[in-house]
């Protein structure tokens, strides 16, 4: 992201925080300038080139006020009003906002009655009893805060991998423009696909002579905060985005495979294959494989798979590497061939401007089809109570409709397929009536509200719905701001079998939703799953890499994943749904 999109999109998120802190009297305010920090985060420009021509304000989400302030950042460096504003605020409170058990009015009620400012100040009043004192806060609140600020300051020390993506990619742009660099690799938890990233790391092989220039011109770069440690052939830096520990290392080309499969873990994999290379009198570090006896002769090193096959191994996709049978699986040549983006024929999980996105139906699909070479997108606005992120009513929906008709009309085809993202309500039923859910391409039921109760009662009364495909993002959580609900998972996978209803990878950075190890589980039962973007805005589509990664991380093949049907396999899985439980097709 460039820079100054990234600046603006902190303060206007912060902006919007504030008035929630300042009360619901402001909550147009917290919506908007909420939208315009999603919108500036995701734009494909500096938003400075929207200045020039003056077209700020035709930007979505960015309205008259907002564009005066963004004009005013641009020019000053400040924006007064958020400069007055966040002195009313205790600056800690503005991440404390979306701590479990915290909000607004609990804040504002701690803050005047004990006059507490800090983080750690709350930490102690809610530790030595000074805030369960308080009207109105009992023990099991008091016990939620502390699990809530615990989740939070464990999700601090790490980022999202989406972030560390972003990250990862501007630092490899860098490098890769220096003058003898021969080849710069990503390794580390982000090349094996983590949810979460800690640090990052970065090999690099160069020519010999330009390799203290390169290491200079590292330490040195924009952004860097502090170094670490610098060395011939290391450098250890933080910088500024994310707080991130960046080390980057530069090695021989002889070295590179040893070197990039020792950096890229895990720790487990790797001692796992360190006990096999004992085994045969070898010894693997990160320089190479070598024999332990004699003159240590280097026998492998130069690539990956050169150390894999002489360790009796065929090569593992660094998404698997986390000691969990795929070492003993490549040993008898039985690897899966894993799902590949290229695979992807089809997006199941989009919004729009009807409910909560920020793109008309249009240009959501003429993005999919144009820039993703998609075959087709389902469209999945939400339902009626999702009132926040304006629901549609089955009336809506109907209208609905009969724009996404003279849409494809207009684009030439069937390219939008009709459907929705419904809400389970607490008693398991569906938000729409099933007369309209029949008239739906395709239906994702999904869970946004009661998350604090065990919600596997309400997902398997979905999935007995003839007419729910799939059950969206099913665990309901938000890494690092909210843990998955209590769900039975065996149970829902055996119910998402027997009636056959697919689960959701939804690939929301946030979510991830379902997990790797969840994926893994499901395919081993013959469940099929679907990954979904949940894109809200054009910029969201990029994220079906990251929900493939997911997915290969769940073992799973081509086979598993509904998005690599055409459209009439969709069908068919649809129909057959409908079928076996009584509903005859139309």
């Amino acid at each position: 992201m460039y820079k100054i999109n990234k600046e603006l999109a902190e303060i206007f998120s912060e902006l919007s925080a504030i008035y929630r802190f300042k009360g619901e009297e402001h909550r147009f305010r917290v919506t908007a300038y909420q939208k315009a920090a999603t919108v500036l985060e995701h734009l494909q420009e500096d938003i400075r080139n929207y200045m020039t021509d003056d077209q700020l304000e035709e930007i979505t989400g960015i309205g008259e006020s907002i564009a005066e302030k963004i004009r005013e950042y641009v020019k000053t460096g400040k924006i007064k009003k958020y400069e007055k504003l966040k002195k009313e605020i205790p600056p800690d409170f503005i991440e404390l906002l979306d701590v479990k058990g915290l909000g607004p009015q609990t804040l504002k009620t701690i803050w005047k009655e004990l006059n507490i400012t800090t983080r750690a100040e709350l930490v102690k009043a809610l530790e030595d009893g000074r805030v369960e004192a308080l009207e109105g806060f009992r023990e099991k609140s008091v016990q939620n805060i502390l699990e809530g600020l615990n989740e939070q300051e464990k999700a601090d020390q790490r980022i999202l991998l989406a972030d560390a993506i972003e990250i990862a990619d501007w630092l490899v742009e860098q490098l890769s423009a220096q003058p003898g660099v021969i080849k710069v690799q990503v390794a580390g938890s982000i090349r094996r696909g983590r949810e979460t990233i800690g640090d990052i790391d970065l090999l690099v092989s160069a020519e010999p002579q330009k390799r203290e220039r390169i290491i200079d011109f590292f330490a040195e770069m924009e952004g860097v905060r502090k170094v670490i440690a610098k060395g011939d052939t290391k450098v250890s830096m933080v910088i500024d985005q994310a707080h991130r520990q960046v080390d980057m290392r530069i090695i021989d080309d002889e070295e590179w495979g040893a070197a990039l499969l020792y950096f890229t873990g895990s720790k487990e994999h790797n001692v796992h294959l360190r006990t096999i290379a004992k085994d045969r009198d070898l010894k693997i570090n990160e320089y190479g494989l070598y024999e332990s006896t004699g003159k240590k002769t280097r026998i492998a090193g130069k690539t990956e798979e050169s150390i894999y096959k002489k360790l009796g191994l065929t090569w593992i996709p660094p998404e698997l590497r986390e000691n969990t049978g795929e070492i003993e699986q490549s040993a008898q040549n039985k690897l899966p061939t894993l799902v590949t983006v290229d695979d992807i024929k089809g997006e199941f999980h989009t919004h729009s401007k009807w409910s909560d996105g920020l793109q008309t139906i249009e240009e959501m699909a003429r993005y999919a089809r144009d820039e993703m070479s998609y075959s087709y997108m389902v469209l999945t606005d939400h339902s009626k109570s999702s009132r926040i992120a304006g629901g549609l009513n089955e009336q809506r929906f109907l209208e609905q409709f009969e724009e996404i008709d003279q849409i494809n009309q207009k684009m030439g085809g069937h390219f939008i397929k009709k459907g929705v993202e419904v809400d389970i309500l607490p008693d398991g039923k569906l938000d729409l009536e099933d007369s309209l859910l029949e008239q739906m391409d395709w239906v994702a039921a999904s869970i946004h509200s009661h998350f604090n109760r065990d919600n596997t009662d309400r997902i398997l009364a979905a999935c007995e719905s003839p007419f729910v495909n799939a059950i969206g993002h099913p665990s309901g959580r938000l890494i690092g701001k909210r843990k998955a609900y209590p769900l039975d998972i065996e149970k829902v996978i055996a119910k998402a079998v027997e009636t056959g209803t697919a689960l959701e990878i939804n690939a929301q950075p946030q979510r991830m939703d379902i997990s790797g190890e969840w994926a893994k589980m499901a395919i081993e039962k013959g469940v099929m799953l679907v990954i979904g973007t949940d894109a809200h805005d054009l910029a969201n589509f990029k994220y079906m890499s990251q929900g493939v990664t997911t997915a290969r991380r769940g073992w799973c093949q081509r086979e598993h994943i509904i998005n690599t049907r055409e459209w009439n396999g969709v069908e068919k899985f649809v129909t057959a749904k409908r079928e076996a439980l009584g509903v005859k097709s139309s």
